[in-house]
């Protein structure tokens, strides 16, 4: 999610603000979709070729409104689901069939997830009283105050440990995971995205050009620590456009997402106000290969994600922040989509040129919050398909093979959560994983898809043991 709009506050109620702010913009900018276009409240339409095995509504602790849904990682038979309100793991060994396997209670927004053998990290971007699971919302001015990355062993699945704490710059509002190389094979690097320094904050200062590097033993978890604030943009990036929405363009204060390539020593920055491409072959020492922006149609950098062959880049434009309505005639086609770029030369003098835009054609309620949001490739050798969330655009899958052509081959999508007022929902990451995609919707739970067409069939013979998309594999080298 993008911040919101007051940085005094945007860690504490980041969606709550954008909600507020969703229902105030669609009013005004938000053209009406016709009726016959949109599904009605609860109502399900797809394509052909796409079918719902099963969905798992969110429960207990999970079960508010308020309690978002987040972002989702993969291993073995299991699913790991990050929630505002701590995290979920499901049994997927029946993927028609999920169960859940145990629910840990632990606040802070927005719970991004990964895992890595006996290991889960979350990141807690919202200010909070204490490192415990226990901990209540405290203010960002005040120093004592704790955000960061959460470590747990999960050893055993069903009775996660909470291991460690590392305080980070600003939070950490994504995180993205690094296996280490050589004499650092066992360990795992956490680059940690933050954002919307404020001077005060005594722990999130101007300018924040940075990520910050956790570097963690993955036999002693407890050993973590910072190892290097590696500044990004020493030019101070994009300073972005204050114009009045959906014009405005983000100043560069950080970054939002990363996803490294590590077979190729490549990352892919989506940082507010720029799009980047980094060499990380020493990884605590992150490089800028290039970087590119888009002032005319990006308001926020988003999130990236490579191709297999890593010669292109899917940018996402998270326009009004996830929290209003963009997928419609007035916002158009060009705003809150992807954007596809090729790299093209070699070695450091590699540059990222813009081929397309690519955004769903469906029209969308006034009340849906929609706009592009996290995917992650499907494996086809020879082809350039993912699978992406829209919010309550629903889940997209889509072939940019040719880059100035992309089209979609199949898609799944909930009518709107009211008619009358804009609920934020719909689909936060949807993800391809052994034959199935698995999408974290915000209010409606775990969904659990499947596309059988004969452009995506080929990938249902790659098998993982664990993905963090985020942190993409080679899935043919």
């Amino acid at each position: 999610m993008a911040p919101a709009s007051n940085p005094k506050t945007r860690r504490r109620t980041l969606l709550g603000i954008l909600a507020g702010l969703a229902v105030a913009l669609t009013t005004v900018v938000a053209a009406p979709a016709a009726s016959a276009d949109v599904p009605p409240v609860d109502g399900q339409v797809s394509s052909n070729n796409m079918t719902l095995l099963a969905n798992v509504p969110k429960q207990g602790g999970f079960a508010s409104t308020g309690a978002y849904n987040s972002d989702l990682a993969f291993q073995g038979k299991y699913a790991f689901a990050g929630n505002y309100e701590g995290f979920v793991i499901y049994d997927i060994s029946k993927p028609a069939k999920p169960t859940i396997v145990s629910q840990v209670l632990c606040p802070g927004s927005q719970n991004d997830i990964s895992v890595s053998g006996n290991l889960l990290f979350l990141s807690t971007d919202s200010s909070r009283s204490d490192t415990s699971c226990q901990s209540t919302a405290a203010s960002a001015t005040l120093k004592e105050s704790w955000e960061g990355i959460k470590i747990f062993d999960i050893s055993d699945v069903s009775n996660p440990k909470y291991v460690k704490a590392v305080e980070t710059k600003c939070g950490s509002h994504t995180h993205t995971l690094v296996p280490g190389k050589g004499v650092d094979r066992n360990s795992v690097y956490v680059y940690v995205s933050s954002y919307s320094p404020n001077a005060t904050f005594p722990d999130c200062q101007p300018p924040h050009d940075q990520i910050t590097v956790i570097k963690v033993p993955v036999k002693n978890a407890a050993g973590a620590a910072v190892v290097a604030e590696p500044v990004l943009f020493p030019d101070g990036g994009n300073p972005g456009e204050d114009l009045p929405y959906p014009d405005r363009t983000s100043a560069t204060t950080g970054c939002h997402d990363l996803t490294v390539y590590p077979d190729e020593d490549l990352m892919a920055g989506a940082c507010m106000g720029d799009g980047a491409l980094f060499d990380i072959s020493n990884p605590v020492k992150p490089k800028t290969i290039a970087t590119v922006r888009d002032d005319k149609n990006f308001a926020f950098w988003h999130s990236a994600t490579f191709n297999s062959k890593a010669n292109k880049i899917v940018f996402t434009d998270e326009l009004g922040g996830g929290g209003t309505a963009t997928c419609n005639t007035t916002i158009g086609k060009k705003k809150g989509a992807d954007a596809i770029y090729d790299i093209v030369g070699h070695g450091n003098k590699r540059r990222l040129e813009f081929r397309s835009y690519y955004k769903i054609s469906r029209a969308n309620a006034d009340t849906e919050n929609c706009v592009a949001h996290n995917g992650s490739l499907i494996p086809v050798k020879g082809k350039d398909i993912m699978v992406q969330a829209w919010y309550q655009g629903g889940i997209s899958v889509w072939d940019f093979t040719n880059s100035r052509k992309p089209k979609e081959i199949g898609f799944f999508e909930r009518g709107p959560l009211s008619n009358t007022e804009l609920i934020l929902g719909g689909s936060w990451s949807a993800y391809y994983y052994n034959g199935y995609i698995y999408s974290n919707d915000i209010q409606k739970g775990l969904d659990v898809l499947q596309i059988r067409d004969k452009r995506t069939d080929p990938a249902l013979w790659i098998k993982l043991k664990e993905l963090n998309v985020q942190t993409q594999p080679n899935y043919f080298g």
